[in-house]
Parts: C-alpha cells; structure tokens; sequence
C-alpha cells in the first residue's frame, strides 16, 4: 500500500533537485547563522568550562573577550544585514553630540528574508543576552570578583545588539503607524473643512 503523505517529501519530476533542497531547508544564509551562534555559544561554552581547558586567567579572559568582541562585529555589521535586513549604528555629528541609527529592510524587499533565518537570529539574540545576565548575579553571589569584568562586558557587547535590533523592528513598526495615523488625520480634517465651507 503506497502512503499519500509522502508526496511533499519528495521533489515533483518539474522540480530542479536544488531547488527542492532550498525549499526543505529554508535556509537561506547557512553560513551567517552559524557564525551567528558559533562566537556567542562558544564564549559561554568557554566561560562555563574554562577551568578545565587552561589554569590561566588571563588566557581563558582573553578568548572569551576575543569571542564577544567577534560576536558583537558579527552580529551588528553581518547576520543583522542578512538574516532579518535590520541594521543599527551611532552617529556623530559635527557639533559631537551622537545620534543612534535604526534601519529596515523595505517592504518591497522582504521576500529575501527565510522565515529560518529569522527564528536563529533571534534566539540567539534574545538568548544568549540571558546568560550573561546569570554569570553577573552568579560572580557576585559567589564572591568571584575576577569574572566580574568578563561577565559584565559580555552584559553590555549582547545587550547592546539586543537594544539595537529590537529598536530597529519596533522603529519600524512605530514610523508606519505614525505615517497612516498622520494621513487619516489629514484625511479627516480635509473632509471636515470641506463640509464647513458647504453649500
């Protein structure tokens, strides 16, 4: 007896073998999502089991702050870009005062964005951010004050990416509610002078 649920789980004899792969896969960016999650499950990975990989302090804080630095470029200037088309940056200007940045992708050019891709970016940006947050109240609680700098660091370089993407979405969504708010205002206030001036 052949089973009819099986059809979607091979390609039609129209499809190409590629693209039946892309469409199960759904990942658009492999190698952005990986390097997504690599540099920030590695410097918890490190951060977590580094008694055990080297005796030195200065050698486990140093990868670790190496880690989050690359997480922090990587995530900020790469997968943003490319997983969820956001990007954020500070700007500052002549007279020296900064100004932080928030960009979208245009709608037009959603379609680009893998609903895959997205999910990872944003587990690993909301995630990992908790983490660090533990390894603070757990460094104070147990009087490890020399973890305290690494911990903190990777507080601010994650929460900084977290702050900036999320200002980035909700942005976005703010622009479009006040652009079609300010246009049924005028709407309505144009129909209002119309019937004022009347007949």
């Amino acid at each position: 007896m052949i089973r009819q649920d099986s059809q979607g789980e091979v390609p039609l004899f129209h499809e190409d073998e590629t693209a039946f792969r892309e469409r199960k896969s759904n990942i658009k960016h492999p190698l952005a999502c990986f390097f997504h999650l690599f540099f920030r499950t590695s410097a918890i990975l490190i951060y977590l089991f580094c008694e055990f990989l080297s005796r030195s302090f200065i050698a486990n804080m140093v990868t670790i702050i190496l880690l989050l630095s690359c997480d922090f470029w990587t995530v900020k200037n790469v997968t943003g870009r490319l997983l969820v088309g956001l990007r954020w940056w500070n700007q500052v200007d002549d007279d020296g005062r900064s100004h932080w940045m928030f960009e979208s992708r245009s709608a037009s050019s959603k379609n680009v964005i893998s609903n895959s891709d997205s999910r990872i970016f944003w587990f690993g940006l909301i995630v990992c951010p908790v983490f660090w947050f533990f390894f603070v109240f757990s460094s104070l609680f147990s009087f490890n004050i020399k973890w305290l700098a690494v911990v903190i660091m990777g507080v601010v370089l994650q929460w900084a990416n977290l702050y900036g993407y999320v200002r980035c979405k909700v942005g976005g969504g703010t622009k479009l509610k006040n652009m079609a708010s300010n246009y049924f205002g005028l709407t309505l206030f144009k129909k209002v002078a119309n019937q004022a001036e009347g007949p």
